[in-house]
């Protein structure tokens, strides 16, 4: 308990000081005009209250991730936690709040148009392709994950076996899931349509806080319930450096990339051009994107703990979860909380990845019109950008992607690993504070590097032996600094 207490108290001074150290690297000034007030447009540039853009930007950036890769991650034992607070704090905060900073500069330039004028047009060919095919798997995944949801919780409602007639199905399982497919995915095209203040500013507040609520309930969960069986035991910080994986699956990186979204995330910096079209004042970035962080960092602690006080060990919450942790987020929300628990848990794992997917859909649609320079101000613009990626969605779903899905994961973090160097040099071309980013950077390098090589064939990577998989993304990661400092010092 001691441990999970120091950690919260960890992650809430690393947004007072090293937050604040961060903004003084790049440097604020409320003076600034801000792309919403330059550019306004009504649709994707339009002022809203901090609050409202801190509680979207949460939403946005969370979904489920510090949620389900928290109670995944907490599987490797305690290093979970230090992964959560050191990761937060000196990388995922900083990548968010960085590439909101450096879009703002740029008028709220997409991150693929960052990334191009810092590392050239050919990386950043590269990283539009990751983006959009990034965004494109979120926006595939989060219509069929929730619709199969919605399908488990109403397919016994009368409804359906009439839908079921009209559109041919026999099977009326499959007609509720097709139902829910439908409905879904007619709100996605809506989101990215509208403008951002019609569907994403009035609902995402009220779903951000009720997620939030549901943290703050789990969390009082921890200190005055119990978990099965009168199970009080949590894991403490002197062991943290022990691999307690019930499989056996290596620490590191494997921790790193399982858990993401609580530390730090590559899809983050997509969002963040999306929420910074509506800041203000710049004196706003740093509540809302690095605070935003830190919160989900907050969240993805309290989920890791609940998990393990709740089961009681890795071997029980491994045998609880069955490779599903929705399963302990109902249980735990339900037995802490009760009724309002359930219809917590019901927001969180239903609500939160559809609130993620409409804004992944609204991102591919403004990184494709930055690209193609084309305005998106009438709705014909928009519905001609938005309609063929809906296209290509709707393409993914029809087939079987499990083998692309994969790949997710390493995708998500290569795209942080793009983001952070991207970060270095702009901040190297502007005579800044480089080490903030750049100690990210090498670390994720040799992450991700090591990753792909070492993680098993059956789930994507080569498989090769893990010291083998280690060395090179060491040598990685020391070329990717060489280079870096051989075009810094050149300046």
């Amino acid at each position: 308990m001691l441990s999970f207490v120091l950690c919260i108290v960890a992650l809430v001074l690393g947004y007072v000081f090293y937050g604040r150290f961060v903004e003084k690297a790049i440097g604020i000034d409320a003076n600034n005009a801000m792309p919403c007030d330059t550019k306004r447009d009504g649709i994707d540039f339009v002022p809203m209250n901090p609050w409202k853009v801190y509680l979207i930007q949460f939403l946005n950036i969370a979904g489920t991730g510090p949620i389900f890769g928290a109670i995944m991650g907490i599987l490797f034992g305690p290093a979970a936690y230090i992964w959560i607070v050191l990761g937060c704090i000196f990388a995922g905060s900083m990548h968010d709040f960085m590439s909101a900073m450096i879009s703002l500069r740029d008028g709220g330039a997409s991150l693929p148009e960052q990334i191009t004028k810092s590392l050239g047009k050919n990386v950043g060919m590269v990283m539009r392709l990751v983006t959009m095919v990034l965004l494109i798997m979120v926006v595939a995944v989060f219509v069929s994950t929730p619709a199969s949801l919605l399908s488990s919780l109403t397919s016994g409602w009368g409804m359906f076996e009439q839908f079921a007639a009209m559109v041919g199905v026999e099977d009326q399982a499959a007609a509720c899931v097709l139902f829910w497919t439908i409905i879904i995915f007619a709100y996605y095209l809506l989101a990215t349509l509208l403008p951002i203040s019609a569907l994403i500013g009035k609902i995402y507040p009220i779903f951000g806080a009720a997620l939030l609520i549901m943290a703050v309930g789990v969390g009082f969960g921890i200190f005055f319930q119990s978990g099965l069986e009168g199970t009080t035991w949590m894991p403490e910080l002197t062991d943290a450096f022990q691999n307690h994986h019930p499989k056996g699956t290596p620490l590191f990186p494997m921790l790193c990339i399982t858990i993401a979204c609580g530390a730090i995330s590559g899809f983050h910096a997509t969002q963040s051009p999306l929420m910074i079209r509506c800041t203000q004042n710049e004196k706003h970035v740093r509540p809302v994107f690095y605070g935003a962080m830190i919160t989900e960092g907050v969240v993805a602690l309290i989920w890791a703990a609940a998990a393990i006080k709740y089961t009681g060990s890795y071997e029980g919450l491994w045998n609880e979860m069955n490779n599903n942790p929705a399963i302990i987020v109902n249980a735990i929300c339900h037995d802490w909380m009760g009724q309002v628990g359930a219809v917590l848990a019901i927001l969180g794992v239903v609500a939160a990845p559809v609130t993620t997917g409409d804004t992944a859909l609204r991102s591919a649609r403004l990184i494709t019109a930055d690209f193609l320079n084309y305005k998106q101000d009438k709705i014909f613009n928009r519905l001609a950008i938005a309609l063929p990626l809906a296209a290509i969605v709707i393409f993914l779903m029809n087939i079987d992607f499990s083998i692309l899905w994969r790949y997710f994961g390493w995708i998500n973090q290569t795209l942080a690993v793009f983001t952070l160097w991207g970060i270095t040099v702009w901040m190297s071309k502007n005579n800044r504070n480089i080490y903030i980013s750049l100690i990210p950077a090498l670390f994720m390098t040799f992450t991700c590097t090591s990753f792909i090589l070492v993680c098993p064939q059956a789930q994507g990577g080569f498989g090769i032996p893990e010291w083998i998989g280690l060395s090179v993304g060491a040598v990685a990661s020391i070329v990717c600094g060489v280079l870096f400092f051989k075009s810094h010092n050149a300046k």
